[in-house]
């Protein structure tokens, strides 16, 4: 009960977020147009897409981003600003492949203490993984503000 009401909570605040944004609908760039303060390619072989920022719009966000680590009892952690949920509850993060590149990767959340996410899957230790700007990223690739 208290994780759906925690998970329909936070969806609502990122809605809201995405929405309120003003330079969202600069950033969210219609896939086939090049040459917007973002670029979103779908990944051959997935439902996912690629997002890809001029680095003008990376500074306009602020994007920051931290490293997914393994803690001192072996579990894979993640800061928990990197996470985000989906209408659906679905948990993701976005990693940071290349400079200016974000791709939503899914992550299992176990539990969270504090500021970390201790992850039953997601992206591998080392990946870095966006704290900043992660919403304004899904909007970008959802197409909001278009």
């Amino acid at each position: 009960m208290y994780t759906s009401k925690r998970i329909s909570a936070t969806a609502l605040v990122l809605a809201a977020s995405l929405s309120a944004w003003p330079s969202l609908s600069a950033l969210a760039a219609d896939p086939a147009k090049k040459g917007g303060a973002s670029q979103v390619e779908l990944i051959s072989g997935s439902k996912l897409s690629r997002v890809t920022l001029t680095k003008k719009a990376a500074e306009r966000l602020d994007i920051k981003t931290a490293k997914v680590i393994v803690d001192a009892v072996g579990i894979i952690t993640a800061p928990y600003a990197a996470v985000l949920y989906d209408l659906k509850g679905n948990t993701w993060v976005y990693t940071n492949p290349n400079p200016l590149t974000y791709v939503r990767h899914a992550v299992v959340v176990e539990s969270i203490k504090g500021d970390r996410a201790f992850l039953k899957a997601g992206p591998a230790t080392g990946t870095m993984v966006v704290v900043v700007g992660a919403s304004e990223l899904y909007g970008a690739e959802n197409g909001v503000g278009h």
